[in-house]
């Protein structure tokens, strides 16, 4: 049964061992994600990386834009668990597409040692700032590629209603631009934030069938 394609009720999801199955390793998973990364983060802030030439942001002036940003994220975040709240097949891709990006990106910017765009501004994001370790503390090294990008165009891929698809996909190239405007990013991370993302999105549709 693909859950992704068929609407069904918690209460029906729930009844299906393998959707508990995948809802508690899900859940587990996020957990100690969420658990780690605040070391990872911590850890590659200790480190040097290259900075890149960047067409774009040398001849973008920073500015700090982290409220319409906070602003959309958070709206898009809302509408998700909403529908998820609808459609708990809409959950299983979420999660999972969650969980590879995080492992995904934690092994790109293992891989591709990055300093911060000059003239970054920190975003300001308080719940956010919860992964990286609390209140008051900023990643930005955290760049290839943008997370912020790839989890609306992973909401884009998950969400099956019309309106809720436009929306998403407006945000996620709406926080694309804010993220450049920032110069928390490389023109290059916002780039291939959605082609890693689609390919993501396969990955845990894959999961989240059965």
């Amino acid at each position: 049964m693909a859950l992704l394609k068929e609407h069904i009720s918690w209460s029906e999801a729930w009844q299906l061992k393998s959707f508990r199955n995948k809802t508690f390793v899900a859940l587990a998973l996020i957990a100690i994600i969420l658990l780690l990364l605040p070391s990872f983060f911590a850890f590659i802030e200790k480190r040097e990386g290259m900075v890149l030439q960047d067409f774009v942001l040398e001849r973008l002036p920073a500015s700090d834009v982290s409220i319409p940003t906070f602003i959309i994220i958070w709206s898009v975040v809302l509408l998700v668990f909403y529908r998820i709240y609808q459609n708990p097949s809409i959950f299983l891709v979420v999660a999972y597409g969650f969980i590879l990006m995080c492992l995904a990106r934690v092994l790109t910017i293992s891989l591709l040692p990055l300093n911060p765009p000059p003239g970054l501004i920190t975003l300001k994001d308080p719940i956010a700032n919860i992964a990286y370790g609390g209140k008051g503390i900023f990643i930005t090294k955290d760049l290839f590629y943008s997370g912020h990008t790839g989890n609306m165009f992973l909401f884009f891929l998950c969400l099956q209603a019309k309106w809720d698809k436009i929306i998403a996909l407006a945000a996620s190239f709406m926080v694309g631009i804010l993220v450049l405007i920032q110069h928390i990013h490389y023109s290059v991370d916002v780039i291939a934030a959605f082609i890693f993302t689609y390919f993501l999105y396969l990955g845990a549709k894959k999961v989240a069938f059965f």
